[in-house]
């Protein structure tokens, strides 16, 4: 948060969310709404008189308040029904005449749209409203932080919000009073996976990226071991179909010393292959 300008605004507020969500519910899209109205109600409530710079905020309220009525069903009136069309006409004129989308609905369900759009608009004005009257010590001590530090991170802000009086909890909705809503509480989620043992080293990687089983590294566990297509001198790749392999350990004997006769590591040579191969001999 902070009063520095940026580009057109005067000042800026910036939410983040605390984890990845892909859906909102009709509670907080309400919340939603009350926030972006905040700005227009401090100035009403503090200088008796608004100005332009709630301009935004009116602006992405309404759009937001439009979005409930039209595309996710959230009022009683007009109910789950998904009204216009969003894709774009290649015609200039087609789209100019029919405003933001295809309008595929009568008059009197527009003017039903635009009389729910504004009821939802001047509901969250006044609950904005409300929670400024209640909360005036924290928005003055607020404008003091800013005034002194000109921007406010989270946790600046969450501690002047330690005081605040939250506005009651919205009651259950389902769009009409036969869907009575379930006693039954949900299912909870399986519990997070276990985090990974640190006794274990990072996965092995082999030539064609694939992650390896880890061996433990931790005291008196040995060692890591490299996986099965690591050579002494490091990865190594599998040759041609039909060609020799050119590295010592994929020969039958390595190329280093020997001892007399036998595959060592001081000297020698290694013994030469038998007549019919090395496969097992009558009588032995």
């Amino acid at each position: 948060m902070t009063i520095l300008p940026r580009g057109r605004a005067l000042g800026y507020t910036m939410v983040m969310p605390d984890d990845d969500k892909y859906s909102k519910t009709r509670g907080e899209l309400l919340d939603q709404l009350a926030y972006m109205m905040g700005g227009r109600a401090s100035e009403e409530l503090v200088f008796h008189d608004p100005t332009t710079g709630a301009a935004n905020d009116i602006e992405k309220a309404t759009s937001v308040a439009r979005a409930m009525v039209t595309k996710y069903g959230m009022t009683e009136r007009l109910g789950a029904v998904k009204l216009g069309n969003d894709s774009e006409e290649p015609f200039l004129g087609m789209q100019a005449g029919m405003g933001s989308g295809h309008r595929d609905y009568s008059d009197a369900i527009a003017a039903a749209i635009d009389e729910e759009v504004a009821r939802l608009i001047n509901t969250a004005h006044q609950e904005a409203f409300d929670c400024l009257v209640l909360n005036r010590d924290v928005l003055d001590e607020l404008v003091r932080q800013l005034f002194e530090k000109e921007t406010l991170d989270k946790e600046q802000v969450a501690k002047v919000f330690e005081k605040l009086q939250r506005h009651p909890k919205r009651p259950a909705w389902t769009g009409s009073d036969t869907r009575v809503p379930s006693s039954v509480p949900p299912v909870d989620p399986p519990p997070p996976a276990p985090k990974p043992d640190p006794s274990y080293g990072p996965p092995l990687l082999g030539p064609n990226g694939k992650i390896q089983v880890p061996v433990p590294t931790g005291p008196g566990a040995g060692g890591p071991m490299p996986p099965h297509d690591v050579g002494p001198s490091g990865p190594q790749l599998q040759p041609p179909y039909g060609q020799p392999g050119q590295q010592p350990w994929q020969a039958p004997y390595a190329q280093g010393p020997y001892v007399s006769g036998q595959p060592g590591q001081h000297g020698g040579t290694p013994p030469q292959q038998p007549e019919g191969g090395w496969g097992p001999r009558q009588g032995h």
